[in-house]
């Protein structure tokens, strides 16, 4: 039976530098009330017992309201936390060790980053894809060129799983994005940053509806 892959829409990657001083897990909820559908933990700096301690903080908050936690890169950190699934790189372990690790229900995503991406994801192992980024983005140092709309468009035509969005995505762009084929934006300032994380959450997620609306997916 094929894994159940979750709504996408508002998918929230976690940086504590950029929460503004808040605590994460109070950002996470506040988004989460305001419409994120799925949550990563990314704390590439943090030592590996304190994202540990974090993480199993937000599963014990999020797993009640049915919202994924997703750990980014850290196979090993989403083994020891039970967590609903792992989203990897292309320089990280390879979908398919991470699948024969973490099992058959685990969710496994995978960035791309240009069409010479697409032959590193099998359809049988990785359940959806991280595309990006879409626009020129200061929350991943070392993120390469923007691809733009019609790249991505392009690019997600060739994609046999979902599609999450990544790279400068804002309330401004975020509808474009989902009428140009994207499943679902992921963010990380938009929300971390935001004076307001529940009102950014509700926000984006009224424009992927709108964006829904405009591609004939779904009615706002």
């Amino acid at each position: 039976m094929p894994r159940r892959v979750p709504d996408l829409s508002v998918y929230l990657v976690t940086d504590r530098s950029l929460s503004r001083g808040r605590e994460l897990v109070d950002v996470v909820l506040s988004a989460v009330r305001g419409g994120a559908t799925v949550v990563q933990l990314r704390e590439k700096d943090a030592p590996a017992r304190e994202t540990l301690e974090l993480g199993r903080v937000l599963l014990q908050r999020l797993r009640p309201l049915g919202v994924p936690l997703i750990v980014n890169d850290r196979v090993d950190l989403a083994l020891a936390l039970g967590a609903d699934g792992v989203h990897v790189g292309q320089g990280d372990l390879p979908p398919e060790v991470a699948r024969r690790l973490l099992g058959p229900d685990a969710l496994v995503g995978l960035s791309i980053t240009g069409p010479g991406d697409l032959s590193t994801l099998d359809p049988s192992v990785v359940d959806y894809a991280g595309v990006g980024p879409l626009f020129p983005t200061t929350s991943k140092a070392d993120a390469t060129p923007a691809l733009g709309l019609e790249a991505f468009a392009r690019l997600r035509r060739q994609l046999p799983v979902p599609v999450v969005a990544i790279g400068g995505i804002t309330s401004a762009n975020a509808a474009d994005v989902i009428a140009a084929g994207a499943d679902g934006v992921s963010v990380v300032s938009a929300i971390c940053s935001a004076d307001d994380c529940e009102v950014a959450a509700s926000t984006l997620a009224r424009a992927v509806r709108e964006g829904r609306f405009r591609s004939g997916a779904r009615s706002p």
